[in-house]
């Protein structure tokens, strides 16, 4: 699957939003990838899982890790095409953790999945809960990779989808500037 055709299908489910928005690190953009609104759609969320999983099976994951909210689809529909077991993080008092009987143990080769990536903050977090679980972490995986390479994420990263869209601290912000309201559409607030 191309980069146009996962465009297409954010596109078509209005998934792909313009304006002003605050992302879940904190920064702004004039654009904001809302994956639940593809992902909504049984065919879509199933497509991008199997394109995603053809990316990763050379890993040999025995298990896929998710942050919740954002990843826990696009990780169950990539542990589907892989034939591997799907869990996520999820936050606690603001720290990412195993909960819900998810275990993981030093016979696991993880593989971390998440919507989008922008910083590579919450990619960073769910790898360090695999690390602390023993398991060893083989790669990464996102929909859409919006870091410019930036995302220092500390294993390979995979995506079906790789833009360089501006991101803007707040204080620097062009948008804040001309005084356009913004919104948090994300799941941190």
């Amino acid at each position: 699957m191309d980069a146009e055709t996962v465009l297409d299908m954010f596109r078509k489910s209005g998934a792909l939003l313009e304006g002003h928005f605050r992302l879940t690190s904190g920064l702004h953009s004039d654009r904001y990838f809302q994956s639940a609104l593809v992902l909504q759609y049984p065919e879509f969320a199933s497509a991008l899982g199997e394109a995603l999983g053809e990316r990763l099976t050379h890993l040999q994951g025995t298990a896929v890790l998710s942050p919740a909210l954002g990843g826990i689809v696009i990780g169950q529909e990539v542990g589907r095409a892989l034939g591997i077991r799907a869990m996520f993080a999820e936050r606690v008092d603001g720290k990412l953790t195993l909960r819900r009987g998810f275990t993981l143990s030093p016979a696991d080769r993880v593989v971390v999945v998440e919507d989008v990536v922008t910083t590579g903050g919450s990619t960073r977090e769910t790898i360090d809960v695999a690390n602390a679980a023993g398991a060893t972490v083989s790669g990464a995986a996102a929909l859409v990779d919006r870091s410019g390479d930036s995302s220092n994420v500390p294993v390979p990263l995979f995506s079906l989808i790789q833009m360089n869209v501006p991101t803007y601290d707040p204080e620097a912000c062009p948008l804040c500037a001309k005084g356009i309201p913004v919104t948090k559409p994300g799941s941190r607030v």
